[in-house]
């Protein structure tokens, strides 16, 4: 309704009709209509309805309907704390009412139904075939071809402490709190959205390297594809699980650990670059404002793979990519410095006698301290330290009975120097590391391998979203572990939600070749061509819906779309009537 007729209604009803005294209430809206209708487009009620079948004594309405209103407050809101829903729905009831059933209720999310909620969704069987089939169908929606996966895990801590058969349990911390029980979330993700494909809770006490394989597994069973490239960390570059990615037809990029590549196997690899035989390939990376860096360069050479399963020899080629990070050797030269320096400083003062410290009085003992020193400050081996001993006669004053005399004492003169030829060894080692890949090179060249792992911020990004802003699972707070089980799945879909709203926003730009302006405060000439999730929602605060209910109806006035608004949903895909709808509304009221 316009502003100037809704005025005049006003009024009229102010001034005309005095005995029938108006209510008036608002809604904020904000971002509520954008997110009901992305989770509309991901088909995520339809799902939830068709594989969690309800309990018979279930009422009110239905589950799929319970968790898109649920994962809108936790988007719009940045909270997933239960008690605080059915509060945020009462006062947004009719602009809710508008995208689900006129039946609704504040108490159809009350805190006993959301928990209810959870344990559906903590039905393992029941959340693989959901999982499975959202991803499918998202793929299909939104026409995206799947190439690359990203795997990786992290551990979300609780305070609820240890169960010996359950979730929660000690283990390597990722968050740095060592004090805490844990549990453990495999995430499989498709490049470049970053958006779950697969996701896996598992106890917190678990080694990441038996997780790739079920992960990986599950991936084909959702995408149904071969000849997908596989990235992880080092931990997925167990021989066992390269040959799992091979028999299945598929591809794989990951770095080789310390161990499978120790520095003198390295060091054979890099002798024929020191000896200027092997040259150097730069690679360059395009950052997010189009600013191009070399970041890298590199070689590298190919072997082959035997490996005999079940009276069967299997053989493939790999390649090993061995690559120097500049920013990583110039940081770690740096370091190394750093301290070297202060094993120096050490040194010296190990040769100053001081009162109150103890005087070494073997050469074993000075040997074992400056040892503990290299340790330290892991210099080993850069340091040539020579301790020469000399006996010296020292005369004894006469004290009380004792007379004087002469005694003879040892006494220790300690010389050290940096071996710089050591030194330098060391700096040509610093930066380099040996990835691993079976793709063609032809497709898959050194350059592209690099820059595709360097995406790796991509699943960190996911996992910050998860364990921070705007979902906090972390600390978890919950007790029950199938409700922490549900709460992590509810969770993952949101992200989801975020990844294709920031998919398509950011594709289309691109398609455009268009930057959007207006969405930083304090900056509204600032552009971009990559919004994030989190801003595209930022834009929608403050939009209201205004109700006056005179006379047995009520009249509904909405703040007006702002241009980027307008702007974004166009981007989106999505029409504005989504929220004009809700403007202009005269009916009934219950």
């Amino acid at each position: 309704m316009p502003l100037d007729i809704f005025q005049k209604e006003l009024s009229r009803y102010k001034f005309g009709f005095m005995e029938f005294e108006p209510r008036i209430t608002n809604e904020r809206v904000d971002d509520i209509p954008l997110l009901l209708t992305q989770l509309e487009q991901m088909g995520v009620e339809q799902l939830i309805d068709k594989h969690f079948p309800c309990h018979g004594n279930w009422q009110g309405l239905n589950l799929g309907s319970v968790v898109v209103i649920w994962l809108t407050h936790i988007l719009s809101q940045a909270d997933h704390r239960l008690n605080h829903v059915q509060g945020w729905v009462s006062k947004r009831l009719e602009t809710l009412k508008s995208f689900t059933e006129e039946s609704l209720r504040s108490l159809d999310l009350a805190d006993d139904r959301l928990q209810a909620v959870l344990r559906y969704l903590s039905i393992d069987a029941n959340w693989f075939s959901f999982e499975s089939e959202l991803g499918s169908s998202l793929l299909r929606v939104y026409d995206i071809i799947p190439e690359q996966v990203r795997l990786d895990s992290t551990t979300a801590s609780s305070h609820c402490g240890v169960n010996p058969e359950g979730l929660f349990q000690w283990g390597h911390s990722k968050d740095n709190r060592p004090d805490l029980a844990q549990v453990k979330i495999m995430l499989s993700t498709l490049d470049p959205l970053g958006m779950p494909i697969a996701t896996e809770i598992l106890s917190g006490e678990k080694a990441d390297d038996p997780l790739y394989i079920p992960a990986i597994d599950k991936v084909r069973s959702t995408i149904k594809k071969s000849e997908l490239l596989y990235i992880g960390d080092c931990k997925m570059s167990s021989i066992k699980t390269r040959t799992h990615i091979v028999l299945g037809g598929d591809f794989y990029l990951c770095p080789l650990t310390a161990k499978q590549v120790s520095n003198e196997e390295l060091s054979k690899y890099l002798q024929p670059v020191w000896d200027g035989q092997q040259e150097l390939t730069i690679i360059d990376y395009e950052y997010a404002d189009a600013k191009t860096k070399n970041i890298a360069d590199g070689f590298e050479i190919e072997i082959i793979h035997e490996i005999e399963i079940d009276g069967q020899e299997i053989s493939w080629s790999e390649r090993q990519l061995i690559v120097r990070s500049f920013a990583i050797q110039k940081t770690a030269e740096k370091h190394l410095r750093e301290r070297i320096q202060k094993t120096v400083d050490a040194l010296e003062k190990l040769k100053v006698p001081r009162r109150g410290k103890k005087k070494l009085t073997s050469h074993f003992e000075w040997l074992e301290t400056c040892e503990a020193i290299f340790n330290r400050y892991q210099t080993s081996g850069l340091f040539q330290v020579d301790i020469q001993t000399k006996r010296v006669k020292k005369v004894q004053k006469r004290y009380r009975d004792r007379k004087a005399r002469i005694v003879e004492e040892l006494w220790f003169d300690m010389s050290f120097k940096i071996d710089d030829s050591a030194v330098q060894h060391q700096i040509q080692m610093l930066g380099w590391r040996v990835y691993v890949t079976n793709k063609n090179p032809n497709e898959f060249g050194l350059k592209q391998a690099v820059r595709a792992y360097r995406d790796e911020y991509l699943m960190e990004r996911g996992f910050a979203r998860l364990k921070n802003f705007p979902f906090s699972l972390t600390p978890i707070y919950l007790q029950r572990e199938d409700h922490i089980t549900g709460l992590i799945r509810l969770l993952s879909i949101g992200l989801r939600v975020l990844n294709l709203l920031e998919f398509q926003v950011r594709h289309n730009l691109e398609k455009e070749k268009e930057k959007l302006a207006g969405l930083y405060v304090g900056n509204p000439k600032r552009e971009t061509t990559r919004p994030s999730a989190e801003i595209i929602l930022a834009a929608f605060k403050e939009i209201t819906l205004l109700l006056i209910e005179v006379k047995n109806e009520i009249y509904a006035h909405l703040t007006a779309l702002s241009p980027l608004q307008k702007r974004i949903l166009a981007l989106l895909g999505f029409s504005i009537s989504i929220y004009t709808q809700l403007d202009g509304q005269s009916f009934t009221p219950e």
